[in-house]
């Protein structure tokens, strides 16, 4: 069997689910995922430029209105449930938990207490981060010891 630990930001869509769960043929996989809900005020900004990239003014403007603290904790935690019933749903197994330090160290842990083959970075696009290689997956490289995929969702979030 197949270790993977993915890395998500918002609940797996049908079409990112397939996209898994298919990258190792016929091969079962193990999904370990770890689920960051939004995160600090300053995220904010960088959220409202990845819009602006994308010509999704509209979305910039409302980055305002996205849940913070609590209450993003609780919708991480049901996209989390959503997501794994889902990878459940193929045939493979899966377990997970909401990211509540630091996200590379967290992943780090997982890799290491699951003995994980891979990472798999599932995000939307996050252009300035990516530039300076500021991304989760850019950065995992270094700290994991696994190889590390990134792959884009399927949809905005």
């Amino acid at each position: 069997m197949f270790t993977s630990v993915l890395m998500i930001e918002k609940a797996l869509t049908s079409a990112d689910v397939e996209f898994v769960t298919t990258l190792h043929g016929d091969e079962p996989v193990s999904f370990h995922v770890l689920l960051q809900p939004r995160g600090e005020q300053a995220d904010r900004l960088l959220r409202a430029i990845d819009d602006v990239a994308l010509g999704e003014l509209d979305e910039a403007v409302r980055e305002h209105e996205t849940p913070e603290g609590e209450e993003a904790k609780s919708m991480g935690q049901r996209a989390l449930d959503v997501s794994l019933q889902a990878l459940r749903a193929t045939g493979d197994t899966a377990d997970g938990r909401l990211i509540e330090n630091h996200p590379l160290d967290a992943l780090r842990t997982m890799v290491e207490e699951t003995g994980a083959d891979e990472v798999i970075v599932l995000t939307d696009p996050h252009y300035v981060e990516e530039f300076f290689h500021r991304d989760w997956a850019s950065r995992a490289r270094h700290k994991v010891g696994v190889p590390v995929l990134k792959l884009f969702s399927h949809s905005k979030a």
